[in-house]
């Protein structure tokens, strides 16, 4: 629903800005605009009586609902949604796993034998960097 549809069903509708209007609240005898209406860039609706009336109030009155104020959300196959990872976070857990390899290469430069624990770890921080770098590719699982 559009902000169009709510001012339409509303008395006494003024422009106050930019998607923004006043208008007469439905939910009490007023006489002068106190409620405000504004609509954000995602089209939802925002709508506030300054008398007090609860948006419940304000909407059942014109026969509406709180979930008219939103835009319908496209459905989504949930198979082919993809978890998506902040990149700050991937890059901190590559920079962790990078500094290990780099500390393993080190002592193996000094001629430092790395015990099979070492060796695991650092087949674990080759496994992360690989999966990192799938994911950022957008590779799924």
């Amino acid at each position: 629903m559009s902000a169009d549809t709510l001012l339409q069903l509303l008395d006494k509708v003024r422009p106050t800005g930019h998607n923004s209007w006043v208008a007469c609240c439905p939910a009490h005898n007023d006489k002068s605009p106190s409620l405000a209406v504004t609509e954000n860039d995602e089209g939802a609706i925002l709508a506030h009586c300054f008398a007090g009336c609860s948006i419940d109030d304000v909407l059942g009155a014109v026969g509406l609902t709180i979930n008219d104020l939103f835009p319908e959300r496209p459905q989504r196959n949930r198979k082919s949604q993809r978890r998506s990872f902040p990149a700050a976070d991937v890059l901190d857990l590559i920079t962790q796993e990078a500094a290990l390899v780099a500390v393993a290469a080190c002592n193996v430069s000094q001629g430092i034998q790395l015990s099979s624990e070492d060796k695991q770890r650092l087949l674990l921080a080759a496994e992360r960097i690989h999966e990192a770098r799938r994911l950022a590719n957008g590779e799924r699982t």
